[in-house]
């Protein structure tokens, strides 16, 4: 039975259904000091039983009593009693403050969610896609050894003495041709545009 409220008796719950019509009915101070009293300490037990920490407990009760008071004209003897009706706003308050722990909100500006480099427009990455696109066509379109000497030089990056010991090439053919190849390049790119 460990969670379980030990029942209230028939003069008490009378007295307590009475002080919660006389909040919701009247706005009663006095009513509602006399029902925080009584619902507090055993609001916070039951929260404490139900495994929340001392200081959440101590927040949810706050709550709920402000509840009590907002809502106590929508208070029905009828339906419920004023334990019941109370204990019932401190359930749904600790489910509610369960499902927030487990989907918390989403910081937008929390730095693991922010991209470390930034994303570049799709107008953007299309031209650039067609740059490319139009740079490879004019260079197979250059002569072969142009072409060649051109890829060495800027695709990988090797320096124009290498080239031309790799290709048992004058180091003025090398950077004559890469002239050449250039200057095609930049003729066949700006025809394109």
């Amino acid at each position: 039975m460990a969670g379980r409220r030990a029942p209230v008796d028939g003069a008490v719950a009378e007295r307590l259904c009475a002080l919660l019509l006389r909040v919701g009915r009247e706005r009663d101070r006095g009513a509602f000091a006399s029902l925080f009293q009584y619902f507090a300490p055993r609001l916070k037990s039951f929260l404490l039983r139900q495994g929340m920490e001392a200081g959440a407990a101590e927040e949810i009760v706050q709550e709920v009593m402000v509840s009590v008071w907002r809502r106590a004209d929508s208070f029905d003897p009828a339906l419920a009693t004023a334990s019941t009706w109370v204990f019932a706003i401190a359930r749904n308050r600790r489910i509610d403050l369960l499902r927030r722990e487990r989907r918390p909100e989403i910081d937008p500006d929390d730095p693991a969610l922010v991209p470390e480099t930034e994303v570049e427009p799709v107008d953007r990455a299309h031209e650039a896609e067609e740059r490319n696109e139009r740079l490879h066509r004019a260079i197979r379109q250059l002569p072969a050894e142009q072409a060649d000497l051109l890829m060495m030089a800027y695709f990988e990056d090797k320096p124009h003495s290498q080239i031309a010991a790799e290709r048992n090439l004058p180091l003025g053919t090398v950077k004559s041709r890469l002239r050449l190849a250039l200057a095609r390049l930049r003729t066949a790119m700006g025809d394109e545009r």
